[in-house]
């Protein structure tokens, strides 16, 4: 019995991308007769059974752009979204949104779901699970078969393809840096986001930041954990066992925790400890009392230059268009708890 062939094996074996065999196998104008004949003959060969829908995806534009996001209830993934959807309907786009709820799984079964001619490419950020467990062949398969991705913010290294960051780790080193030029010398570190890119580049950027004012990081007042529970029942452990003038946290929730614990354990805000957060400041910022300093990220940038790379690629007649990384600068804006009210750019 035949082992059937798939476009990537055609691909490789002719030396050639898998775009190239899926125009040719389609008739497609923009192939040279000699290479459809070498392609059609090598198919036969091999006893490839096109799939209709994954053969014409290229032609068959949905005008629709799937977006996967890791959970709903992150304010950040909101304002990316926000972005996205203000740039696709520019272009006329529609927008399906999913959401894979930290889960490999689910992030899988939603890529195999609407890459079979339901959408014409996807934006997402990586789930926790893929991330933790360094899994993302998924990704990589759904490219290998013609539909591109854009990821944004928690991005695969590993995955060719566009992406949209902000330079978590130097954003997190200027951001710890000012808290060293306001006077603090015990910075303390809080983060529930440790499993996951962004955290581990966030806290490489407080580490440095030390290390380069020759202050001698402190595990006792480092707090690095993969989730909010665990975040919130070591906290006030470190405050009742060190002392404490700074806290730089890696999260909006972890910022929030801080803010709030410091105020329950009596101690004044900026007077006593003064602290910077990681977020995009919606509730975390300018609503809590007193107000805190963040990180901003600016998620509908994100959002805005995710959906620019996609819909370029998606109309580009280029065969082999190079893949980009965009970088969004990010800004301190500097609020009560940093006791200054100014915007500081951190680039």
């Amino acid at each position: 019995m035949k082992v059937k062939a798939t476009l990537k094996q055609i691909a490789k074996e002719l030396n050639v991308s898998v775009s190239t065999v899926s125009k040719a196998l389609n008739d497609s104008p923009e192939i040279s007769e000699y290479t459809k004949i070498r392609v059609k003959e090598y198919a036969k060969l091999k006893n490839y059974k096109p799939n209709i829908i994954g053969l014409n995806l290229k032609y068959r534009k949905t005008k629709t752009i799937g977006v996967i996001i890791p959970n709903i209830l992150n304010s950040f993934f909101a304002k990316v979204f926000s972005g996205i959807e203000k740039v696709a309907d520019e272009n006329g786009y529609k927008v399906i949104t999913c959401i894979s709820n930290e889960s490999i799984e689910k992030e899988t079964n939603t890529l195999d779901m609407l890459s079979n001619g339901t959408i014409d490419g996807f934006i997402l950020s990586v789930s926790e699970e893929a991330q933790k467990l360094n899994m993302f062949n998924h990704f990589t398969a759904i490219i290998n078969e013609g539909t591109p991705i854009v990821m944004f913010d928690r991005i695969a290294e590993e995955v060719n393809c566009d992406k949209v960051i902000v330079d978590d780790f130097d954003s997190a080193l200027h951001a710890t840096q000012h808290l060293i030029d306001i006077g603090c010398k015990n910075i303390a570190l809080f983060s529930s986001v440790d499993n996951l890119s962004v955290g581990k580049l966030r806290a490489e950027g407080y580490l440095k930041a030390l290390q380069k004012n020759n202050i001698a990081a402190n595990n006792n007042i480092i707090l690095r954990t993969d989730s909010e529970d665990d975040l919130k029942d070591k906290i006030e452990n470190i405050f009742d066992t060190n002392t404490i003038d700074g806290i730089f946290a890696l999260d909006e929730n972890d910022s929030v925790a801080a803010l709030r614990i410091s105020i329950k354990k009596g101690f004044k805000i900026p007077e006593d400890i003064s602290i910077i957060g990681f977020a995009d400041g919606i509730l975390a910022s300018r609503r809590l009392s007193p107000s805190l300093s963040t990180v901003s990220q600016h998620g509908p940038e994100i959002g805005e230059a995710a959906a620019k790379l996609l819909i370029d690629r998606l109309e580009s007649k280029e065969e082999n268009l190079p893949y980009k990384t965009t970088i969004i600068k990010t800004e301190l804006r500097e609020r009560e708890s940093t006791s200054k009210l100014k915007t500081v750019s951190l680039f």
